[in-house]
């Protein structure tokens, strides 16, 4: 077995460090040269997740070709608005006998298609291929240092998800199988747009109380949408639903938290992008998701908000008191 992975961030090296002895051989494509050549040289991404040494029998390829060329597993880590551009030039060099693993969160813009169905596009005209999707609570420091995790897998193809959750298995990493890509992909993707109204609440100085509604209702608009699109309400309640959200919401280490805290504060959003080295995807994923509320009539009161403070129409308080004054309703 060999696995190529195709993105060399924080989440891709991670999955590198924790996947290594799983496999016999796995190639980590990088996009920048120089780091490339340094991670090489040093064993170690000094960018995205400096301090953590890469294991011997991880390749580092600037040559996106060549790193996939040989492998059993192909798991995608890329930026979401990247996975089209990068699959596309990987669709001549892949095969069907490949698995795909998407572990990319968020949505296309304009298209509106989840991280899976991108794929699904790009490789069809090529053959037809076994998409599995990776997603729950997982820092990737935290995993990179070998601190237990449990993610889920999620595929139509029972069999696909199967053999991801083995190859993957390890004594800090447990994947638990899913037959629910839908309402996975769509809980990683919206977690990401209510962790930022998180750190705003935070950083309006909010207590427990405030955050504790956010969560809760926030997985209630999340399962809204999930569920008109075809996804099963009790995926929302599992490790790629509540567990991604609650630790996006609450963890120091989350990077759309961050972007709130941020906003909050009074920054304007060019000048938090242009400061951070990783995407924060929920960014995005804010006027996406709104599309797809209004294309499946599914109100999302949260997400409505952070798209007004994102895009400067609010500010943090304004857009708190227009949450609060909506009409009353039963849960």
């Amino acid at each position: 077995m060999s696995l190529a992975i195709i993105g060399g961030g924080s989440w891709g090296t991670a999955l590198a460090v924790v996947l290594a002895p799983r496999f016999e051989k796995v190639t980590l494509w990088v996009h920048e040269p120089d780091l490339c050549a340094r991670m090489a040289a040093s064993r170690e991404n000094d960018v995205f997740l400096p301090g953590v040494r890469l294991p011997d029998s991880v390749t580092p390829f600037n040559h996106l070709e060549t790193a996939a060329a040989e492998a059993s597993i192909v798991l995608i880590v890329t930026p979401s608005h990247h996975v089209r551009a990068v699959a596309s030039r990987l669709a001549p060099h892949l095969h069907p006998g490949m698995l795909f693993v998407s572990a990319a969160k968020g949505l296309e813009q304009g298209t509106l298609l989840r991280v899976s169905q991108v794929l699904d596009e790009v490789l069809s005209p090529h053959f037809s291929p076994r998409i599995v999707v990776l997603s729950g609570p997982s820092f990737a420091r935290e995993v990179a240092a070998g601190e237990p995790a449990a993610i889920a897998v999620a595929s139509t193809d029972e069999d696909a998800a199967a053999q991801v959750q083995e190859a993957f298995r390890g004594p800090t990493f447990r994947p638990y199988r899913n037959h629910d890509p839908v309402g996975v992909e769509i809980g990683a993707a919206l977690k990401n747009v209510i962790a930022i109204a998180a750190g705003v609440c935070h950083g309006l100085g909010l207590g427990s109380n405030a955050k504790a509604a956010l969560i809760t209702r926030g997985l209630a608009e999340i399962t809204r949408l999930a569920v008109a699109m075809g996804g099963n309400p009790r995926t929302l309640s599992g490790l790629a639903g509540l567990g991604d959200l609650v630790l996006t919401c609450t963890g120091e280490l989350s990077r759309n938290r961050r972007v709130g805290r941020e906003l909050a504060a009074g920054k304007p959003l060019a000048d938090i992008l242009s400061g951070m080295k990783m995407v924060a995807e929920g960014v995005q994923t804010t006027s996406a998701a709104l599309e797809l509320a209004r294309r499946f009539d599914v109100d999302l009161p949260i997400t409505e908000q952070m798209e007004a403070i994102l895009s400067g129409r609010k500010t943090p308080q304004a857009a708190l008191r227009e949450l609060m004054d909506r009409s009353l309703k039963g849960e």
